[in-house]
């Protein structure tokens, strides 16, 4: 009798185990290598926006990013990165100035365009980042941008 009334308990757990992960929500699976290589993207980025005002760099290596791993656990940053070295470009700031007379780089870096570049980047961190810690900036600058029509 013991042994049927601890079967039945053992099942009785398992059961539930079971049950109770039913609703579990799978975490997102990053590729170690990918996340890396985004990190170290991210973090040239972060040196060329913060240190070198180098905008075109952080543009360029945000959107080889952006193509190749898109679920990047940082993403939100990176998003802040661009959308700011967008708007700051469109101002023709930062020591990476663009040449106008060259047709590839003035219709890469039209004002107007960057600075719909810049607002949709920024709109993503409150759309897909609502808990960033960079939504404020990001409305603050979004502010900005849209004052400015």
């Amino acid at each position: 009798m013991k042994r049927l009334t601890y079967i039945l308990f053992l099942l009785a757990i398992a059961f539930v185990n079971v049950h109770a992960q039913r609703n579990v929500v799978q975490a997102v699976e990053r590729d170690p290598i990918a996340e890396s290589e985004a990190k170290h993207n991210l973090e040239v980025a972060k040196n060329y926006f913060l240190l070198k005002k180098a905008y075109k760099a952080v543009l360029e290596r945000f959107e080889e990013t952006f193509a190749a791993y898109p679920d990047f656990s940082r993403m939100d940053e990176f998003l802040y990165y661009a959308g700011m070295s967008s708007l700051y470009l469109s101002n023709n700031e930062g020591k990476q100035k663009v040449n106008m007379k060259i047709p590839d780089q003035a219709k890469r870096y039209e004002p107007a365009r960057l600075r719909v570049e810049a607002a949709a980047y920024l709109t993503q961190i409150g759309e897909k980042y609502p808990e960033s810690k960079f939504l404020t900036d990001a409305k603050k600058a979004l502010t900005k941008i849209n004052s400015a029509k």
